[in-house]
């Protein structure tokens, strides 16, 4: 039988962490360079007194802080996802993200900044924090929305070559053979192709914005849809809410994991690690039991 050619997608996903990883450090050091050349060449334009080093030591300081800011940045951005129609829901949040995003880019610039200059026997001068603080967010909120931009665009990359995947509620054509209400099997359709996907392989759910990635034999199949209106058509007995945005198959769990927050690590046969919040831990100690 001969193996179907692997997808682009899954041509890339062994070269996916080097190549994010590689684009934020590209970026930095082109960014860090770039602007060092220029301000140095305007420092030397206007014969300002500043030794060649500080503009060096200015944009490497600020290209470091922005570089150690985007795994937060990435984490946000997964939790509370910037997209048109949840744009008035959202917006808020991501002002005052911009808001925390710029105060600990300036912190940190700052305090390495003061480093680079005590280590010449110098002392870096901020100036008016109030001034500078509200000079520096102007800078920072547009390097936020591009940073932002840039990572909901590579998701949206990433899903459209993974293809989208679509919930049927009945077929195309003829009648269903079974109840749609909470079916044993889900009808997807994917990349113009319908397939029949076994609710029992569904290992386990995970909302991401618009969509529900469906975990399937170590596939992620993202449906738009919430994931209360897949919840709805899942066995209770054998799929548990543990997290507002994850779900997980009780046959598949083999653990739980208490933490002093209260909340709760869950261990899965193929040593999956899901989050577990206090709000849903004890109701899943029940069925997990009982299972």
């Amino acid at each position: 039988m001969t193996m179907p050619a692997p997808s682009a997608y899954e041509r890339y996903l062994p070269w996916k962490r080097t190549v994010e990883v590689s684009y934020w450090l590209g970026l930095t050091l082109v960014n860090a360079v770039a602007n060092s050349v220029t301000v140095l060449m305007d420092v030397r334009r206007v014969d300002l007194m500043f030794a060649d080093w500080e503009p060096v030591a200015w944009e490497t300081s600020s290209g470091l802080m922005l570089l150690l800011l985007v795994p937060p940045l990435v984490w946000f951005t997964r939790r509370f996802p910037l997209h048109w129609d949840n744009l008035r829901q959202q917006l808020p949040r991501h002002l005052l993200g911009s808001v925390v995003f710029s105060v600990a880019h300036v912190a940190g610039m700052v305090g390495l900044r003061k480093v680079a200059y005590a280590s010449q026997g110098l002392v870096y001068d901020f100036g008016s924090l109030p001034v500078e603080l509200g000079y520096e967010y102007l800078k920072d909120i547009r390097t936020y929305v591009g940073m932002v931009a840039t990572i909901e665009i590579y998701r949206l990359v990433l899903r459209r070559m993974q293809g989208e995947a679509t919930l049927l509620a009945e077929p195309d054509e003829g009648e269903a053979v079974e109840s749609t209400d909470r079916p044993e099997r889900f009808l997807v359709r994917k990349l113009g192709r319908e397939f029949l996907v076994a609710a029992a392989d569904i290992e386990w759910l995970q909302a991401a914005g618009n969509y529900v990635n469906l975990r399937v034999r170590g596939h992620d199949y993202p449906l738009r849809s919430t994931i209360s209106g897949i919840e709805a058509k899942l066995d209770p007995a054998r799929f548990v809410r543990i997290h507002r945005s994850y779900m997980v198959n009780l046959d598949l769990v083999t653990s739980i994991q208490p933490l002093e927050s209260g909340e709760a690590k869950i261990q899965l046969k193929d040593g999956t690690e899901l989050p577990c919040s206090r709000r849903y831990r004890d109701a899943l100690r029940g069925p997990a039991i009982a299972a």
